[in-house]
């Protein structure tokens, strides 16, 4: 029996439907494109079904994290009083000990979290590599080098510390970049250099902490372990500012960065300005990690463990954006949850809890890929 191509053909979606609304019509009966179809204005965006379900799912974890750790301490808050407390409702002293001590520090690392997730989702993705992670390829530890730089060098104040994590970070990818770059940048290559990078910047970082007096270098180790201790408002407003900017620029490219996974030049063949995109989305994914060095140190291996447990989870070919800064979040705020609770009432810096889980996991995934190359 033989099929009409007008049997074959899938129904399009109505053009009188509404801008922002989600179209029923827009769902693909035959199950070849699972997911819906969403206009917003000019903008049509196609979203599947388990990555949806998998950021409903993590948005939810969220929450659950959060009111964990808004309620848990040394005073104990009950999830319905923090709920409470947050839509206004509560007492002097659950609105000082909520709003006022625990929510920054929550929202920060949320912010942080979104940002480490999403900035290694798109090198991974750029480098199509799971180990292109800005804090294995040596951006973190560039910015890290600027901030020394102000801290112990030019004594400046928590502004200019910013400032030179973001210079930091931004002069050593633009070294990186410039360094991978031969006829196009390589994922292999881009990962080889900034190893490399990131092996010589760890050198002048130790050497800025032994010339250092021991206050400074105290102040300084501190630092570079990577920590929400003490963080408040006025760290969370302009990374909060900074990734409400970059979030959405990131998302727009999410299509060219999605072309661009199969090569180069199928993405050109498909109409993509390669190295464009690649220039624009290496900026943003590097201020993005800047910004979030800046505001609570040098985190480690969020970048690189997010993008993948996402992508996992979400079942996506490829890395999926939204949700690995979703993934990043969460990580970053249950781990923090867990740095504060498991040696209580020594209070960690979240890097160590971090570097411990993600070591374990950098050991696996090295040898998941070892395993599969062999196959």
């Amino acid at each position: 029996m033989t099929s009409r191509p007008e049997d074959l053909a899938l129904p399009l979606p109505p053009l009188s439907a509404a801008p922002g609304a989600i179209d029923p019509g827009a769902i693909d009966p035959a199950g070849l494109v699972p997911g819906l179809r969403i206009r917003l204005g000019p903008l049509r965006l196609r979203v599947a079904r388990r990555p949806l379900a998998t950021g409903l799912g993590l948005l939810a974890a969220l929450l659950v994290v959060g009111v964990a750790a808004l309620g848990t301490g040394d005073f104990q808050v009950s999830p319905a009083d923090v709920l409470r407390t947050l839509a206004g409702h509560g007492t002097g002293t659950t609105d000082f000990v909520v709003n006022d001590l625990r929510l920054p520090r929550l929202a920060l690392g949320t912010v942080v979290g979104a940002a480490l997730g999403l900035s290694g989702a798109v090198f991974q993705s750029l480098a199509r590599n799971p180990l292109g992670s800005p804090d294995l390829i040596g951006f973190e530890t560039g910015a890290a080098t600027g901030a020394l730089l102000q801290i112990l060098v030019l004594g400046g104040g928590p502004f200019a510390v910013a400032l030179g994590a973001v210079g930091g970070g931004f002069a050593t990818a633009l070294v990186v970049y410039l360094l991978a770059y031969r006829r196009g940048v390589q994922g292999y290559r881009l990962i080889v250099v900034g190893i490399a990078a990131g092996a010589l910047l760890s050198s002048v970082n130790a050497y800025l902490m032994t010339e250092a007096s021991i206050d400074e270098a105290q102040a300084a180790a501190v630092w570079l372990t990577g920590s929400l201790n003490g963080r408040g408002w006025e760290q969370f407003a302009p990374a909060a500012a900074a990734v409400g900017l970059l979030l959405p620029a990131v998302l727009l490219m999410g299509r060219h960065l999605r072309l661009m996974e199969s090569g180069d030049d199928s993405a050109k063949a498909l109409g993509v300005p390669v190295e464009r995109s690649r220039a624009l989305l290496v900026v943003c994914a590097v201020l993005l990690a800047a910004v979030a060095t800046a505001s609570a140190g040098p985190v480690s291996f969020v970048a690189l463990a997010a993008p993948q447990l996402a992508r996992r989870l979400s079942g996506a070919a490829g890395v999926s954006l939204l949700p690995s800064a979703l993934m990043g979040a969460v990580l970053l705020c249950a781990a923090d949850l867990a740095a504060q609770r498991v040696l209580a009432p020594v209070q960690l810096p979240v890097g160590i809890m971090t570097a411990a889980i993600g070591g374990l996991y950098l050991v696996w995934l090295l040898s998941h890929e070892w395993r599969s190359g062999r196959r």
